[in-house]
């Protein structure tokens, strides 16, 4: 039988209404104004079995009306919605064997239902052999950095820790605590929200830092906005709070010299400042404008971790900034900031060539877009957002427009 759908002309707010109570006038139980008939909700016919649950489960849920279906998605028109938390509504999806993506069309809400994907287990020696060889290459790094470290005490007679294994050792710490945390903490924060993933893979590269830093694989779509903005916030901000204390120690093991008293050395590499680094430096630390700092492999780690925070919160594609944009945004308008950022990013590499790499890489990854959360008809908490400006502020405080430049 079907049942009359009622909303109230003032407030908006709904009623499903029996069959026999249908066509008869009503009053507003929320202000008393008048509410009048905007559609039917009509109960699938179906036979028993898997679909019969299904569509009862549905139910509990949501009031459904038009229903269309295409290949193995099934679209519902939702009238109503009886259940705001949607990761509970995927939750009991996927015990019957489904995923379902809350959208909106054409100003109606539409429920699109497909099975749900099975994701297979990954092989855990993988990532502990990366795991393994990223500590080799992270101390061979260190190793190097530490050479040129003792070389300047050396040179200009300073105090400093001359170990070099024990400075290789540091550096490998502190950049491998700082890049597993960050990693872990989108772990974290997929597990609370159900989002399947894999543990951190992290990614050796013979290069002046020993790594191309880690990533964990999501493997199910990410529920809601909120878990979004979780997900995209949790590992740069885990990883700054690290970075913050790594890059204090190593800028106290820092020597500063009087820039007149430095021989420029032709060729050397000099690391690009964040205004983090620049704040630490001239209000912690005392240290004059004029002045030089020679990085301790400790600095430089840290120095690692704010550069990493700043390019993963680029609110492009998928990376986690991309995640956070993406939910305020809508599927086009992202598309648009990616394609203007990747532009922007090329535009760049007149400061720092590094950065036309980056702008191929987000133009590819813009190829493939951001879907979004499944949910995007629920709004973005209060928290959430204030989380996001948190986030906003950690970007700009550790942006670095030339990352590494060549002394000439």
């Amino acid at each position: 039988m079907p049942k009359g759908i009622y909303e109230c002309v003032n407030c908006g707010h709904k009623e499903v209404i029996d069959s026999n109570e249908a066509l008869l006038e009503k009053a507003c139980p929320k202000c008393g104004s008048d509410m009048v008939i905007v559609g039917f909700e009509i109960e699938p016919v179906v036979e028993e079995g898997p679909a019969r649950d299904l569509i009862e489960k549905l139910s509990q849920f949501y009031s459904l009306g038009e229903t269309q279906s295409r290949g193995n998605v099934t679209a519902f028109e939702v009238l109503e919605i009886r259940e705001s938390n949607f990761e509970k509504v995927l939750r009991e999806l996927e015990k019957l064997g489904y995923w379902g993506a809350l959208k909106k069309k054409e100003g109606k809400v539409i429920l699109y239902l497909f099975p749900a994907q099975e994701v297979k287990e990954e092989n855990p020696f993988i990532g502990i052999g990366l795991f393994i060889a990223t500590v080799l290459s992270t101390l061979f790094a260190g190793y190097w950095l530490s050479g040129s470290y003792i070389s300047f005490l050396d040179e200009y007679n300073l105090p400093g820790i001359r170990n070099i294994y024990l400075n290789a050792l540091a550096f490998s710490i502190s950049v491998l605590a700082i890049l597993g945390t960050h990693e872990m903490g989108h772990k974290i924060a997929a597990t609370f929200h159900g989002v399947k993933s894999t543990f951190p893979y992290f990614i050796p590269f013979p290069n002046i830092l020993g790594t191309l830093g880690a990533v964990i694989r999501v493997k199910s779509p990410i529920p809601t906005r909120n878990a979004a903005i979780d997900l995209g916030s949790s590992g740069p901000i885990a990883g700054f709070i690290v970075a913050i204390p790594v890059l204090l120690i190593g800028l106290r093991l820092s020597p500063a010299l009087p820039m007149s008293a430095v021989a420029q050395v032709e060729g050397g590499i000099a690391f690009g400042q964040s205004l983090i680094m620049v704040l630490l430096e001239r209000y912690i630390f005392r240290i004059p404008e004029d002045y030089v700092i020679y990085l301790h492999p400790v600095a430089i780690a840290g120095w690692v971790g704010i550069l990493v925070t700043f390019l993963n919160l680029i609110p492009a594609a998928q990376l986690d900034g991309g995640h956070i944009a993406r939910a305020f945004l809508g599927e086009k308008f992202h598309s648009i900031l990616t394609f203007g950022l990747g532009l922007a990013m090329i535009g760049l590499s007149v400061l720092w060539a590094g950065w036309l790499i980056w702008g191929f890489i987000i133009l590819l990854m813009g190829r493939i877009g951001n879907p979004g959360a499944l949910d995007e008809v629920s709004p973005i908490s209060p928290k959430r957002i204030a989380l996001a400006l948190i986030v906003l502020a950690i970007f700009v405080l550790s942006a670095t427009p030339v990352p590494i430049s060549v002394v000439q």
